[in-house]
């Protein structure tokens, strides 16, 4: 205890003493001790009552009261707390200052930001942005279902994934369908959530003017390279025994630039598709179908395990799933030295969805790679791509074909251990595998 305050205890008891004292003597001298000590008593508690009345009205009065001057542990009582206010007030005001420094800076944001009570999804508070791009008004919208007020958005649904709720992209604002916005929710308490919408329309049109010219440029290189390489298959290198070595060079580099085209305008055209058509698709003869293109690709060169132990089929565009699945299978066999093994294994999940993964003994993919190697023309090793007569694309390719069937790829690999790429497919897109002899064949078997 601090000094001060032991001296005010000893001040105070001593002041209680006297008067008792004092009381003793006069009832001694008055012929009654007992009873004017009794009255002394009550005096000193009717005292601290009226104490202990002024400590709760300093405690509830919203005006500063000086503390009153005197040494006793009541006036050391009112110095404490008028010292706790004095700092609680000023600890408030800073608070309040950083709160509206908080505040400013949110409402001056470009994004529009948003705060729901989790349990109701009630809008609790929302900046300026958010009345131009979301139509939220103050404080009509305050207190309103987020859903109901951001229709015709799919929020219900989306604010019911929570935590894992994904970015929602290109989606329409509510008020403009022009505006374009990218729409992100993110937990930051137990309580409350914070959506964040973001408008997206111009890197939305810078995206589109690159694939426009992406896809022009690729189509108008199309003729001319079908040319060159009509040209150069009517020079038979046998008339030509000096130039057969270059003959057979520019060939091979007139295919490359011709297939280099062919994954452009392919990779343009799903990324101008929002979905693709739904088929049933038939997992055996396309287990079947990668299997034989694997071993054409290979050459013997490599062992060939294919194991189909899902025992359903799949929901989807046959013609891009199969392209998808040969992409993954004929990059195992190109990156896998002779020796090794590529396995190709269909398989169920454990939350109901399947999943095929094409695994090898190759050389593997350092992890600083893994999260670029889906972008287009990345390469991890260039002379070794380029060997292989990759274009840099497939991948990518693949990742735009999942991505249409809502699936997701994911990429395991060690250095000198080989790698394994999964493709895993949600619950709605299972199907019950069919009968074999009603099984029509996949577009790569019919002629």
């Amino acid at each position: 205890m601090p000094q001060h305050i032991r001296s005010a205890w000893f001040k105070t008891l001593g002041q209680l003493a006297l008067i008792l004292v004092l009381a003793a003597v006069v009832g001694l001298v008055v012929g009654h001790p007992w009873p004017v000590v009794t009255l002394a008593a009550l005096g000193v508690v009717a005292w601290h009552y009226w104490r202990l009345r002024k400590v709760l009205l300093r405690l509830t009065a919203r005006q500063r009261l000086e503390p009153a001057r005197g040494d006793g542990v009541w006036n050391e009582l009112d110095r404490l707390l008028y010292r706790g206010q004095a700092e609680m007030r000023t600890r408030k005001r800073r608070l309040l200052a950083m709160l509206r420094a908080y505040r400013a800076a949110a409402a001056a944001l470009p994004d529009a930001v948003v705060v729901v009570e989790r349990n109701s999804q009630r809008v609790q508070w929302f900046n300026k942005a958010a009345t131009s791009l979301l139509g939220l008004e103050y404080p009509h919208d305050i207190g309103a279902a987020i859903g109901e007020r951001l229709q015709p958005l799919p929020m219900s649904h989306w604010l019911a994934a929570g935590r894992n709720a994904e970015p929602m992209l290109d989606a329409a604002s509510p008020i403009d369908a022009n505006l374009r916005l990218n729409l992100r929710l993110i937990p930051y308490s137990d309580q409350h959530w914070l959506l964040v919408a973001r408008d997206v329309s111009k890197m939305l049109r810078l995206e589109q003017m690159r694939r426009d010219f992406v896809a022009n440029v690729s189509h108008e290189l199309r003729t001319p390279l079908t040319v060159v390489h009509g040209y150069l298959d009517m020079l038979e290198p046998g008339e030509f025994p000096d130039w057969a070595p270059m003959l057979a060079e520019m060939q091979k580099q007139s295919q490359r630039m011709t297939q280099l085209v062919e994954d452009l305008l392919t990779l343009s055209r799903l990324e101008a598709q929002d979905s693709l058509p739904d088929e049933s698709i038939a997992m055996a003869p396309m287990l079947a179908t990668l299997r034989r293109e694997a071993e054409a690709l290979s050459q013997r060169r490599h062992t060939i395990v294919v194991q189909d132990e899902a025992g359903v089929d799949l929901s989807g565009s046959n013609k891009e799933l199969h392209s998808a699945f040969s992409n993954l299978v004929s990059n195992a066999v190109r990156y896998t030295p002779a020796g090794g093994t590529i396995t190709v294994r269909f398989a169920r999940e454990a939350d109901g969805g399947a999943v095929l993964s094409v695994r090898d003994t190759g050389y593997g993919i350092p992890a600083a790679h893994l999260p670029r190697i889906t972008e287009r023309f990345y390469r991890v090793s260039t002379s070794r791509s380029r060997e292989s007569g990759g274009t840099g694309l497939g991948l990518s390719i693949v990742k735009h074909v999942l991505n249409l069937h809502q699936a997701r790829l994911e990429i395991e690999s060690e250095v000198g251990h080989g790698s394994t790429f999964s493709v895993h497919f949600n619950a709605e897109r299972l199907q019950p595998r069919l009968d074999a002899s009603t099984l029509p064949l996949p577009d790569s078997q019919t002629a």
